[in-house]
């Protein structure tokens, strides 16, 4: 027969029994939506991922306090951020210090135990360039307004006070004194710990909190070719006497240690998605099988008209493949939609992956290729007088 033929007959048997063959392809296509879903959605955060990194860059490194010998809270020293940037390819230096045990309230009576996990910090006003951090409303601090009682709130610090705009009548109180809150910051992706502070000027932090100016984390931004490098140096340059003492971190590598996470959690759903797919092809399989036994008569028939086996045997193969491919095009577009649906509300780019697909339709043609194997080849078995006595 002509491949036109071929096609035309297997895929009159799916016309005759239309709410069967929906259902057998309905596991195939629940199979395949998974499994591109769930590699749709992780490429989607891989993307955003990767472009935050391409515009916050990785290059930032960060030096924070570790502990002593003896197990207690180590301390940078006063002039740590000026020795690291003695570093050569150093580019940018900056610090934050978190003010003592000054907590962030949005009014006096707040019980003090209830501080929502908000701290006080000191910053330097060019923090922002450093940690390639945004403001989402008012203004960061400068030199005029770092030495008053004014405060930058992190994203989720202003979330938690219930403060949506900054303002001038909007105040807060922080270690008892009252600072007005003068700008609010999106959240930041590599500086995850602002994201809950209170910021204000370390001139301000001094004079009104009481803070001893010593720096709790130094941010560093590096020439890229030289990152390595500077991280190397960069414990012993903050504290010279005690560089055991000190905690050296690339941020960008705590994201690209989440996306390694998010990878085995993706081969761990794409695992379930490859069962609900082989279930499919069980379905498939035992729908061509009632359909070799309900349409004996017809196998006979076209044997006694000069069917050849290999042509009764193609018949069944290709209405196979033909249930299998339409389970896997409805499960392609359904897990693209899902995809989508997933990404837009989040603000992810959308990036379903073309080897995805094909790999999805690949693996729908191979199961219906051996689910229907066996049908096929029992449909052609079967004599034409047995086949007709049967009808």
């Amino acid at each position: 027969m002509w491949p036109g033929d071929v096609l035309k007959v297997g895929a009159a048997g799916l016309r005759t029994r239309p709410t069967r063959a929906l259902l057998s392809a309905l596991g195939i296509a629940i199979g395949i939506a998974a499994m591109v879903a769930v590699v749709g959605i992780t490429s989607s955060s891989r993307a955003e991922l990767d472009r935050t990194l391409a515009s916050l860059g990785t290059n930032l490194l960060t030096v924070a306090p570790g502990t002593t010998f003896t197990g207690a809270q180590a301390e940078l020293p006063l002039q740590a951020e000026a020795m690291v940037g003695r570093i050569a390819p150093v580019q940018v230096v900056s610090a934050i210090g978190m003010v003592g045990q000054a907590k962030v309230y949005r009014t006096g009576k707040i019980p003090p135990v209830q501080t929502n996990g908000l701290a006080a910090y000191a910053a330097r006003t060019n923090l922002l360039t450093a940690i390639g951090g945004q403001v989402a409303s008012g203004a960061w601090l400068n030199d005029a307004t770092g030495a008053y009682p004014a405060t930058v709130l992190g994203a989720l610090a202003a979330e938690r006070l219930g403060i949506g705009r900054a303002g001038p009548e909007v105040q807060v109180l922080i270690g008892g004194r009252w600072f007005t809150v003068i700008g609010i910051l999106r959240p930041a992706a590599l500086a995850p710990e602002l994201d809950t502070a209170a910021l204000v000027g370390w001139t301000a932090a001094e004079r009104e909190l009481g803070f001893d100016g010593h720096a709790t984390t130094v941010y560093t931004r590096s020439r890229a070719s030289q990152v390595e490098a500077v991280r190397a140096v960069l414990g012993a340059t903050a504290n010279p006497q005690a560089p055991n003492e000190v905690e050296v971190s690339r941020p960008s590598d705590a994201l690209a240690a989440k996306q390694a996470a998010d990878a085995a959690f993706t081969g761990l759903l794409l695992g379930l998605g490859a069962v609900a797919l082989l279930v499919g092809g069980v379905g498939v399989a035992n729908t061509m099988v009632i359909s070799v036994l309900e349409r004996r008569g017809e196998i006979g028939l076209r044997r006694s008209l000069g069917a050849t086996r290999g042509q009764v045997r193609t018949q069944f193969l290709t209405e196979s493949l033909l249930l299998s491919a339409l389970g896997g095009l409805a499960g392609a577009a359904l897990g693209a939609v899902v995809t989508a649906g997933y990404a837009l509300p989040a603000g992810l780019p959308v990036v379903v992956p073309g080897w995805a697909v094909a790999g999805g339709l690949a693996a729908t043609l191979a199961i219906g290729s051996l689910a229907g194997l066996y049908p096929a080849i029992r449909a052609s078995r079967l004599s034409p007088t047995e086949a007709l006595a049967a009808r």
